[in-house]
């Protein structure tokens, strides 16, 4: 079942503030490797509340339910961003992890170079701050529970490409829902690739032994010939426990064509019984027709990333030579739009 809080009716009687209910606010760090770093915490009032990384395109760093811890996050945090970390894997100096890593907004993959330039792993829109747009607080005296923030980000060079991000991160006071609102539009006179991946990455104790991996659809090892987690017949989708083989380097990734449901919506989460905590997410297959499912269960850096995206991250070269790179034209716009709901099982 889902997880709703009631506010009684006579919280007027009670309540100086509504920020005792829950609300948004915004703060600059002041210390270590991320100091500077814009933040905003979104407390939902329902037990469910998130970190949005305004200096880091706006991507979701701790996230928590009630007691629980919802999003993995890498040795080095969520540090100040790189700029321009288009070259080789230097993106992986900076990758925070958290709930939500964004990849692309043209390239998502490895590093790679061809006739058209040379690209970096996953693109450049982590490491871009945002303009801060709005910030909507919930009003309940006038009967509005929407909290959201909007802002912008650019992805663009003097004669090449300039694609902007326009996002919106919404809850509504007393529910375990977070929406992530996208809008991608090539601002520039020529067409430009549109890669996009939602890099969702869970981490303990939402993750766990035992803990269920669940998503639908046909599925194929990324590299079939050195899987040893991605082979027919094996409990995949059950998470095991650390694997010692996966210190460093060590991971497998499932490219996955996922199900559509009758609603129209594709789903797939993490579903703890032990905690009697699920975590469900929904998207459009219109939208987002690609599912990556990443494992990487070493000691001490245990986690498992569920992306939706636009495309498998097999880079802007594989893509255009297998057919499956989306152009923007001149002032097109695409939009893309991903729920999460926290689900729990009192009994």
């Amino acid at each position: 079942m889902s997880e709703r809080v009631n506010i009684p009716n006579d919280w007027k009687e009670k309540v100086s503030n509504i920020a005792q209910l829950g609300g948004i606010e915004t703060s600059v760090l002041d210390n270590g490797s991320g100091r500077g770093n814009r933040i905003v915490w979104i407390n939902t009032g329902s037990g469910l509340r998130f970190k949005v990384e305004l200096d880091r395109g706006m991507d979701i760093a701790e996230a928590f339910f009630n007691q629980y811890g919802l999003s993995w996050l890498s040795k080095g945090g969520f540090t100040k961003p790189q700029l321009f970390p288009d070259k080789g894997i230097d993106w992986l100096r900076t990758f925070g992890g958290g709930l939500l890593t964004t990849c692309g907004l043209s390239h998502v993959g490895g590093p790679e170079s061809d006739e058209f330039g040379e690209r970096g792993l996953h693109g450049l829109i982590s490491n871009t701050p945002a303009e801060l747009v709005s910030i909507i607080q919930p009003d309940i005296r006038n009967g509005n529970t929407v909290m959201s923030i909007t802002g912008k980000m650019l992805e663009t060079s003097v004669f090449g490409p300039h694609l902007a991000l326009r996002r919106t991160i919404s809850s509504n006071l007393g529910e375990p829902v977070l929406r992530i609102e996208d809008e991608v539009t090539n601002l520039g006179n020529t067409a430009v690739p549109l890669m996009l991946l939602y890099h969702f990455n869970f981490g303990y104790p939402l993750l766990d032994e035992g803990a269920e991996i669940f998503w639908e659809g046909k599925w194929q090892a990324r590299f079939p010939e050195k899987a040893s987690i991605f082979k027919e017949g094996n409990s995949f989708k059950t998470c095991p426990p650390p694997m010692y083989d996966h210190n460093g380097f060590g991971e497998e990734v499932a490219f996955i064509e996922p199900a559509e449901e009758t609603d129209g919506f594709s789903y797939c989460g993490i579903r703890n019984k032990k905690i009697g905590l699920e975590l469900e997410m929904k998207f459009k297959k219109t939208q987002l027709p690609k599912l990556c499912n990443w494992q990487h269960w070493g000691s001490g850096e245990y986690v498992t990333g569920i992306e939706p995206g636009t495309n498998w991250p097999i880079g802007q070269k594989a893509a255009r030579e297998n057919g499956e790179l989306v152009f923007l034209q001149p002032n097109e716009k695409r939009k893309f739009s991903i729920e999460i709901k926290i689900k729990t099982d009192k009994a």
